[in-house]
């Protein structure tokens, strides 16, 4: 029987039964792991999941580099962590990205895990210096220029992976390949967020189908319902409210709080996804609490009070037409042609 390769159209979207859970941590996903020798990226690495997640790799012994839109707020956060440095660079801002990557090139160091993880949500309609819609262009289209710029260095750590911090929000919306920038539609933020968090998992798949035979795998991750993070710190009450989240004063229902996981237990899955050998011949795989996720074909109930049941990938995520039409439109929408190869 022929190995499938790809996970075009979630073929190898299977739980592996890693023995992990949602309740894993950090600590337990890295043990036994050694990264010494290993350089690492990981966008928006100073708050949340991802200064964890950084953390979580200097302690397996790798180096790693943030790159940050605010370099005090970074250099606060990451006061005494070792073996970290800090460069400017926002996704907003094409050209902080080209200057940022050739930077990096410079040094002639191979990259042996780049973490997409900086994101934005919810936010009101803005549009960066190329006039895209903000969210798709924070957490997609600048982690698309930043990987096909980093290309070169990725390849030449000959087993690198590049991880792509996305979300159960990919189930509010597909992608709009008509008009994803809001142009001739009413914006609507959750639509917004979603569209992006689907283009991360469809760019996923695509870069993994290619870039396998370079040794460079490809992982997105829903990081689960995760308390202590800012990330939804533009988002309003109401829509907190809307999702049955936040009572009528606008606080969080306890019980939803205490089914929220940890900043341990949400960095788990991506510290997973870039350093386990359960992985070393798969690629281009959604997953969540540090195993595969399964493929949600409607058949699994969601309540966003319950967190954990917040699970699944969208067969649209993964479908390998659209995967293909993204990059082709990645390409056209960021100016960066990506040849991998």
């Amino acid at each position: 029987m022929e190995q499938i390769k790809d996970n075009y159209n979630g073929a190898l979207q299977k739980p592996l039964g890693s023995g992990f859970t949602a309740l894993s941590t950090t600590t337990d996903v890295i043990k036994d792991i050694n990264l010494t020798g290993k350089t690492a990226i990981v966008t928006g690495g100073y708050a949340g999941i991802g200064l964890e997640t950084v953390k979580t790799l200097i302690l397996a012994g790798a180096k790693v580099i943030v790159p940050a839109r605010d370099i005090n707020k970074a250099a606060t956060n990451l006061t005494g962590v070792p073996n970290v440095m800090i460069k400017a660079m926002d996704l907003m801002d094409p050209a902080s990205i080209d200057t940022f990557a050739v930077d990096f090139l410079k040094t002639a160091e191979p990259l042996h895990i780049l973490i997409n993880n900086a994101g934005i949500m919810w936010v009101p309609l803005q549009r960066d210096v190329r006039g895209h819609e903000s969210q798709l262009a924070t957490n997609h289209l600048g982690h698309f220029q930043l990987t096909a710029l980093l290309w070169p260095a990725l390849k030449k750590a000959y087993g690198a992976r590049v991880i792509n911090v996305s979300s159960y929000g990919h189930q509010i919306a597909p992608f709009n390949f008509d008009d994803p920038n809001f142009l001739h539609r009413h914006y609507e933020t959750l639509s917004a967020y979603g569209q992006s968090k689907t283009a991360n998992n469809l760019f996923t798949v695509e870069l993994d189908h290619r870039g396998k035979d370079f040794g460079v795998r490809s992982y997105s991750l829903h990081p689960g319902s995760v308390n202590g993070t800012d990330l939804g710190r533009a988002a309003s009450v109401e829509l907190f409210q809307q999702m049955g989240m936040f009572d009528a004063d606008g606080n969080i229902f306890p019980e939803v709080a205490a089914r929220l996981k940890t900043v341990e237990q949400g960095a788990a899955t991506s510290a997973w996804c870039a350093t386990s050998p359960q992985l070393d011949h798969i690629g281009g795989v959604y997953c969540e609490n540090a195993d595969v996720a399964d493929l949600d074909f409607g058949d699994i109930e969601h309540k966003y009070d319950d967190p954990l049941t917040l699970r699944g990938v969208k067969p649209y995520a993964v479908d390998e037409g659209n995967a293909k039409k993204l990059w082709a439109l990645s390409e056209e929408m960021t100016g960066v042609k990506f040849a991998a190869n």
